[in-house]
């Protein structure tokens, strides 16, 4: 399988590794739904917001924080999140010479649906997360090497795209995280139910949450919900929304100096327990990171 990896390694250094910096890159090479990261060093914890996505890595290694779970992964490995889930991540393997390199698949929810409308019924399992690191399969390395082949012929990606992602979620669909994506498109799913009070915090961040509406979102009771919402994101409902908000204040801090605007703008009552909140995730008080934010002298942005 390693000849597989030099060979993806290759094909994304040649089209987006031409940058010297040592920090993050994130070349785009026109190919819908993937991205790249590359990173010539190892970097502290980078907070973000993991989309529905697969990721593989192709050199390197990466530690990843969700709620209270520590996940790793490396070329020997594949993680897949399929909720929008905060999360803070550190490349803990890189250097120059041998970059960090990693490719991402955004999940397609109808490509999704196509695939599961045409294979036979599988057995009811419930997945004990909404995301999770499973070993690598030679045919997922070569479903994937197939994916990535199109950036070196680009005339190709409009017509071969679509089905080579198909391919390489079909594989996923086989492996051990195949449950997990049955359940994230099938509407009657506890992982689904759950993506439904998901999606009301993530547009309602800024406003008071009752567990009781996040309940009935989900059509469950409240100590169902709970036991079901922490078994998928790995956190509360309500610390999910405490990192919602202090990632959102971060964009705004970016091009405000008001932090205690900010502060209310995110839900706060409190501009001081926004502070301590605040420099707890991000490991600076507001102004201090912001000014840090605008002086580009921050991570350039999280590599899956």
């Amino acid at each position: 399988m390693q000849h597989l990896l030099d060979q993806m390694c290759r094909r994304v250094l040649r089209h987006g590794g031409g940058d010297p910096a040592p920090g993050l890159a994130s070349p785009d090479v026109g190919l819908p739904g993937v991205s790249f990261g590359i990173a010539r060093q190892g970097h502290h914890s980078v907070m973000t917001l993991y989309q529905p996505m697969a990721c593989l890595v192709l050199r390197g290694a990466k530690e990843v924080t969700i709620g209270d779970r520590v996940l790793r992964y490396d070329p020997a490995t594949c993680f897949v999140a399929s909720l929008d889930l905060p999360a803070a991540g550190c490349v803990i393997e890189a250097c120059e010479s041998e970059p960090y390199i990693v490719a991402s698949l955004a999940l397609d929810s109808d490509l999704l649906s196509e695939l599961l409308a045409d294979l036979p019924p599988a057995p009811e399992a419930m997945p004990a997360a909404g995301f999770g690191v499973a070993p690598v399969t030679l045919s997922l390395l070569e479903a994937w090497d197939h994916l990535l082949a199109l950036i070196d012929r680009p005339a190709d990606i409009a017509f071969l795209a679509r089905s080579r992602q198909r391919e390489v979620l079909y594989q996923f669909l086989q492996g051990a995280h195949g449950p997990m994506l049955r359940q994230l498109v099938r509407e009657d799913s506890r992982l689904a139910q759950v993506r439904r009070a998901l999606l009301w915090i993530r547009d309602h961040y800024d406003q008071m949450i009752r567990t009781e509406t996040l309940a009935g979102l989900a059509g469950m009771s409240v100590p169902t919900f709970h036991r079901h919402f922490k078994a998928v994101t790995a956190m509360s409902p309500l610390q999910y929304q405490k990192a919602l908000r202090l990632q959102a204040a971060r964009r705004m801090l970016a091009t405000s100096g008001d932090a205690t605007r900010v502060a209310y703008a995110v839900g706060y009552e409190s501009p001081s327990q926004f502070s301590r909140e605040y420099a707890r995730l991000f490991g600076a008080p507001p102004l201090r990171d912001a000014a840090r934010l605008r002086g580009g002298r921050a991570e350039a942005g999280a590599i899956a």
